[in-house]
């Protein structure tokens, strides 16, 4: 089967070829090679030689050479670029040249250490002499291998989760390891942003501090994706500085990208056909064309739907005598089910996959052919690493952006060529966010006392932030301070009270009751599993329905038993806000803005039921759940009656002030992450036509995250950009008065160009 052919036909195909906005080629590139460096173990050479390596990549060379001049280096290339022997090389050399040495790996996910295990077996395996012991150690490592692991273990790959709460607590039993500590590598560095990034950052300072008591100084390196500050990022991680190797040198097959809008199903209010349904045609069409495809559907529930949509259209078509295998793909799977994906998508059982961004870093998953990215995934950095998910084995290939209504995706849509021009965008991390900051300063006080030389020392991984932090806990009767020095004197583990990825360290254990089955079939964490697995919501795992009969937060259980409805169900959040603090005041054009910390209250009071398919809505139903409290950074737009932008909304009546600040606020969460390496869920609006603190109409942007990570102190010295950026999407927008892809449902497209106006 000629799938290039095949690919050729489709995208003329005229089902799909009026809608398609761009067809745009990018050529192969040849590979620029450097010769196996001097110096390097023979061993490891001919290793290499019988994978059918002859020679490097020019990046791998100089991340060798960097390495062995004893500095900290970030490689950032795109997917499929071989980064991972860039650290593979000198970690392996430094093993073999001292029988004590050590080296740990950190993989931000345990399907990529499990698949980084399996690359360096092919290397250290066989006849080649490198006798190295490699193990991994994470949350999925049975009891009886983890003490192996942790005395014998030369290379350890884990994750910042396992580092954070079972390896830093008990560094004792690790003594061998951390005085031994060589290199400390750090994968897909780019998905450390935000939130994450900031708790990583943390468990980095607690990792160095524990190495540093056992005599050991070890060099890092890190690999990223492409993002536009990844010297920064990488040296806020580690806190030291680091080189840059960013010249690819590996080849590339030729790739398509095609920009693909959906045909409109009522022009008068700008609705289009949907994304889910439009992503499930390519999908199917591209599979039917024997085209190996991933399609990126980003949610859980979109997940879920796509998966089951695809597997019903496609259940009686054959290819090659058999079935076309779909799966679906996402966080909250048990360890067997990810695995067994992963294995049937590389050994060619399984021919699609629908996940989330769970796949988008670099497990290997086969040789796919084509990748669907249904919505705009939040980033640009995200799209290319998800584009870059089909054609890691060469050849052609071909990525396809599908547009969902959102204004990011349509003003993509209405001007192609900025999607192709615009630049990787910034990640950003805030290690010394207070809340994330006395989390691990606790942590970091019961794995080692703190003394009042290592806090005055200007080098040591914590300073004056974490004097501060330790005065607090003193005072809260968690340490104590004696003979200069801070001691731990609580009775709880901290480490277990931290969560790296989440605001909570809680997750709610999913469990079928089925015919009296009593097992577990999945997790999720606490904030999200009161928006999708509250009584009678319909939970969808690997394309079987679930009813929700119990959700006990208090416990962290869910009980839940199969079903067959034809509806799924979604969440309904109601958000209340109060201001704490105004910190900082600035103008901005059309009015004032002010830094503050916020009290955000939500609750989820009431659940659509939505009929698959057409997605129409059948039905609501009440829910009774406590709400969700945080306190957080927020930015607050002002519109005081002397400003430019409040002379605008004294001329409308309420609710023509309504419309104005509800569309704005829906452009500006939706156009952040052009700006910022954010999410627009990262991102919490909120609109008051008359604010009942300020008293005047105000716009809330709130970081959704307990005491805030830098996206609003970001936003704000951005904001003038991000609001020329807001009119530019209005204004090239093709709908008469506002539709969902420019000021949403809420929003009035005339009176936020009005609101605008002067940043033409």
């Amino acid at each position: 089967m000629d799938a290039k052919k095949n690919l050729e036909e489709l995208l003329n195909n005229s089902e799909f070829s009026p809608n398609i906005v761009i067809n745009r080629l990018l050529p192969a590139q040849e590979g620029i090679f450097s010769p196996f460096p001097e110096g390097l173990d023979s061993r490891i050479i001919n290793s290499l030689h019988k994978r059918g390596i002859n020679q490097l990549y020019i990046h791998q060379a100089e991340v060798w050479k960097l390495a062995q001049e004893g500095k900290n280096v970030v490689v950032v290339t795109p997917t499929a670029s071989g980064k991972t022997l860039c650290y593979n090389l000198p970690c392996l050399q430094a093993l073999l040249a001292d029988t004590s040495a050590r080296c740990l790996y950190l993989f931000p996910t345990k399907a990529l250490s499990q698949d980084q295990q399996a690359e360096l077996n092919e290397i250290s395996g066989g006849d080649e002499g490198l006798n190295i012991k490699i193990a991994t150690y994470d949350g999925d490592t049975p009891e009886s291998l983890r003490i192996s692991a942790r005395d014998s273990g030369r290379l350890i790959i884990s994750n910042p989760d396992m580092l954070h709460t079972g390896i830093l607590p008990n560094h004792p039993k690790w003594i061998k390891f951390f005085s031994n500590l060589k290199y400390i590598v750090i994968d897909e560095a780019h998905a450390y942003r935000g939130v994450m990034g900031s708790h990583v950052a943390n468990v980095i300072r607690r990792l160095k501090r524990v190495a540093a008591f056992y005599g050991a100084k070890p060099q890092f390196i890190l690999c990223s994706a492409t993002i536009a500050n990844p010297e920064q990022l990488a040296g806020e991680l580690i806190a030291q500085d680091v080189e840059l190797v960013d010249k690819n040198g590996s080849p590339r097959g030729e790739k398509r990208i095609v920009l693909y809008n959906p045909p409109l199903v009522d022009e008068v209010q700008g609705i289009r056909r949907s994304v889910v349904t439009e992503s499930r045609r390519w999908m199917i069409a591209l599979l039917k064309a024997g085209i190996k495809t991933i399609l990126f559907a980003h949610s859980r529930i979109r997940t879920e739907v796509a998966a089951s949509y695809v597997n019903e259209d496609l259940k009686n078509i054959f290819t090659d005598n058999s079935r076309i295998r779909v799966e679906a793909y996402r966080g909250g799977f048990l360890p067997n089910e990810r695995r067994e994906i992963e294995k049937g998508l590389r050994e060619g059982d399984i021919q699609g996959v629908v996940s989330t961004n769970a796949l988008e870093l670099g497990i290997d998953i086969g040789g796919l052919d084509a990748s669907v990215v249904a919505g705009f995934p939040g980033s640009f950095n995200s799209f290319w690493q998800q584009s870059g998910r089909a054609g890691r084995r060469g050849g052609t290939s071909v990525s396809v952006f599908i547009a969902s209504v959102a204004p990011i995706d349509q003003f993509i849509m209405n001007d192609p060529e900025w999607f192709f021009r615009k630049s990787a965008e910034e990640a950003h991390i805030d290690p010394d966010n207070p809340y994330i900051l006395t989390d691990h300063v606790k942590c970091a006080c019961f794995e080692l006392p703190f003394t009042d030389e290592e806090l005055a020392d200007t080098n040591s991984c914590y300073g004056e932030n974490a004097k501060e932090a330790l005065d607090y806990l003193e005072e809260a009767g968690i340490v104590r301070h004696t003979g200069e020095k801070w001691h731990w004197a609580d009775r709880s583990y901290p480490a277990e009270g931290v969560s790296l990825r989440s605001a909570g360290a809680d997750n709610v254990v999913i469990i079928d009751l089925t015919e009296g089955r009593n097992s577990v079939i999945g997790e999720m964490d606490r904030p999200s599993a009161k928006e999708m697995l509250f009584v009678n919501a319909v939970y969808i795992h690997r394309g079987r329905q679930y009813m929700v009969e119990e959700l006990d937060i208090e416990n962290r259980k869910c009980h839940v038993r199969e079903a067959d409805v034809n509806y799924f169900t979604d969440g309904l959040v109601k958000t209340d806000i109060k201001v704490l603090t105004e910190d900082e005041k600035f103008s901005y054009g059309i009015g004032e803005g002010v830094l503050s910390d916020v009290l955000v209250r939500s609750q989820v009071t009431k659940f659509k039921k939505l009929r698959f398919r057409s997605h129409e809505n059948i039905g609501y139903g009440d829910i009774s759940l406590p709400e969700e409290e945080i306190q957080t950074r927020c930015l607050v737009l002002l519109f005081a009656p002397e400003s430019t932008g409040g002379k605008v909304l004294a001329e409308m009546d309420e609710q023509g002030v309504g419309e104005a600040l509800s569309g704005a606020g829906t452009l500006i969460r939706n156009i952040a992450p052009v700006f910022l390496l954010c999410d627009p869920r990262d991102l919490g609006i909120a609109e008051r036509v008359r604010d009942p603190h300020f008293g005047i109409p105000a716009l809330y942007i709130y970081d959704k995250y307990p005491g805030g990570t830098g996206l609003t102190e970001n936003l704000a010295q951005r904001l003038e950009f991000l609001l020329r950026a807001t009119l530019s999407a209005v204004n090239i927008c093709p709908c008469k008065s506002g539709c969902p892809s420019c000021v949403g449902p809420g929003g009035n497209k005339s009176a936020v160009k009005k609101l605008l106006k002067m940043y033409v």
